[in-house]
């Protein structure tokens, strides 16, 4: 297991729902305990029909939380005391139910009142039905969730109790202790430089046309802010874009695929991580037109054409090539498949692949990925940008340093 040092005196508030997954909270609530965090423990009506209230008394080794109107409690005002006390709220399970009444801003029982008045983060860990699981209301209430900054955990996917397979299962209690942990470790980047390519490069035909994309930029600048966050030092080199450069990063504007590689290879020596989000031009014209093409009315247009110069195998090539290199694929059909096959040919760490087309991809707000390394793939959901770039570069940090720690043995 990866070092959980940082739950060590973290005062935790574990919130239990009505699932028969509710068990595992006695593991998750003493696992919490070993490694030096102070729980209180929260619980909903309906999961103290799955689990007493007295065994999460024992194990957290204070009284359990359970009505939102009791007298005792409100006349301290209790949910306003744990919302105060919490470093962090975590709710394990999760159910549907508890996933709708947190994206309605409800606070008519405790936990959701708790929820509602805290400042502090908030991690879900969803238990439901795999059909459940991916009804498009739940996948639409997470969206608007992470969207918020509620963090979501899991689920796994496996055998389930009511009999049937999927995704839809409660992490083991280490695992979501272990993604706890990382969550709560700022500035994982600190000291490492991060570069990243970002929108379309254009490829002049004349001084008036030229080949393009219709890549907006919002992705490469969406990880930009999530490796500054990170603690990055952060260069952006971007194709032309109408898009705010995020605060502390370093922006490096460029028109053509040539200018994008001679500002990716001036500052490769210094880079730590590489991560290849723009949307490239494949072709540029062999020939510059000094003057402007004038439309004939019978003679077609000829334009003979050459590739460019592919730059994240450049880099992957080079004597500086960084420790981690991250490849993005936009594909219209076959996606892991070309994915797969575009991470060995060039030689990546990893590949974030996304389909385009059909409102999705380029220009718009959301956007799903799927991400394969060398011994491992996980797909991340339809998201805001924001919050995929955040979920992104979370799985970029883990399997960095996971490279580097293999180097370190040998």
């Amino acid at each position: 297991m990866s070092n959980v040092s940082s739950i060590k005196n973290k005062q935790i508030v574990v919130a239990v729902t009505g699932s028969i997954a509710a068990y595992k909270a006695a593991d998750l609530i003493r696992r919490l305990k070993e490694f030096g965090a102070e729980v209180r423990v929260v619980m909903t009506h309906g999961a103290a029909e799955f689990i007493t209230p007295l065994t999460l008394q024992t194990l957290s080794g204070h009284p359990v939380a359970m009505t939102l109107l009791d007298a005792d409690e409100e006349s301290a005002m209790g949910h306003i005391a744990l919302a105060r006390w919490a470093d962090w709220i975590v709710i394990a399970p999760a159910t549907a139910d508890c996933l709708s009444r947190l994206v309605a801003g409800r606070a008519d029982d405790l936990l959701s009142a708790v929820c509602l008045a805290t400042e502090a983060p908030i991690a879900v860990a969803p238990a439901m039905n795999n059909k459940m699981w991916s009804n498009t209301a739940t996948q639409s209430n997470l969206s608007l969730l992470r969207h918020r900054g509620i963090h979501v955990i899991g689920p796994a996917s496996g055998d389930q109790a009511c009999g049937e397979q999927g995704e839809g299962r409660l992490l083991e209690p280490l695992a979501i202790i272990e993604e706890l942990s990382r969550l709560m470790v700022p500035g994982q980047l600190i000291d490492k430089h991060v570069m990243i390519t970002a929108g379309p490069t254009y490829e002049p035909i004349d001084p008036v046309r030229f080949i393009g994309n219709r890549s907006s930029g919002k992705m490469g600048f969406a990880l930009a802010q999530a490796a500054r966050e990170s603690g990055a030092n952060v260069t952006l080199i971007s194709g032309p874009v109408s898009l705010t450069t995020p605060t502390g990063v370093k922006r490096i504007d460029v028109e053509t695929t040539e200018q994008m590689a001679n500002a990716v290879d001036a500052s490769l020596e210094s880079c730590d991580i590489f991560i290849s989000c723009a949307a490239v031009a494949d072709y540029q014209p062999k020939l510059f037109e000094q003057e402007k093409i004038k439309k004939t009315e019978k003679q077609p247009l000829q334009i003979e054409l050459q590739p460019t110069k592919d730059i994240v195998s450049a880099v992957t090539t080079s004597h500086n090539r960084p420790s981690f290199v991250v490849g993005f694929a936009a594909e219209t059909q076959n996606l892991v498949e070309y994915a797969q096959s575009k991470l060995e040919r060039k030689k990546l760490d990893m590949i974030a692949a996304n389909w385009v087309g059909q409102k999705q991809g380029f220009a718009a707000d959301d956007n799903a990925l799927h991400v394969i390394w060398n011994d491992g793939e996980q797909t991340l959901p339809l998201m805001p940008k924001t919050q995929l770039a955040r979920e992104l570069m979370t799985l970029i940090i883990k399997r960095f340093y996971a490279k580097n720690s293999i180097k370190n043995l040998i």
